[in-house]
């Protein structure tokens, strides 16, 4: 496997480790629908906002999502070319899955 491939398998892997977690799963898809402040995202969640900065920093260090500053406000969006990337990256495995599934499914008809 090329290095540039053991780099990018890394590089999903922290992604899908980030999303493991119930709390960061949930954050991003909220913030998915429109931006908000650590303060914010933990008056909608049972968790405190210390744990939201942290599930935002996880978040941050995969490149899932960016912050803005208004005003005093620090605001976090989810990186929609993040998720791009990662969902390509399902996507070819669910595409080589489907090929050799065609490919099994081809071989038994042929040996009837």
């Amino acid at each position: 496997m090329p290095h540039s491939d053991l780099s990018e398998v890394a590089d999903v892997t922290r992604v899908f480790a980030a999303l493991a977690d119930d709390t960061r799963w949930h954050i991003l898809q909220r913030l998915g629908r429109s931006p908000a402040s650590a303060s914010a995202l933990a008056s909608e969640f049972t968790v405190s906002r210390q744990a939201i900065a942290k599930h935002l920093a996880v978040l941050q260090a995969c490149d899932l999502v960016t912050s803005e500053r208004v005003g005093r406000e620090l605001r976090f969006s989810a990186a929609g070319s993040r998720l791009s990337t990662v969902g390509r990256a399902l996507d070819a495995v669910g595409s080589g899955w489907d090929r050799r599934l065609e490919a099994i499914k081809n071989a038994a008809e042929r040996n009837r």
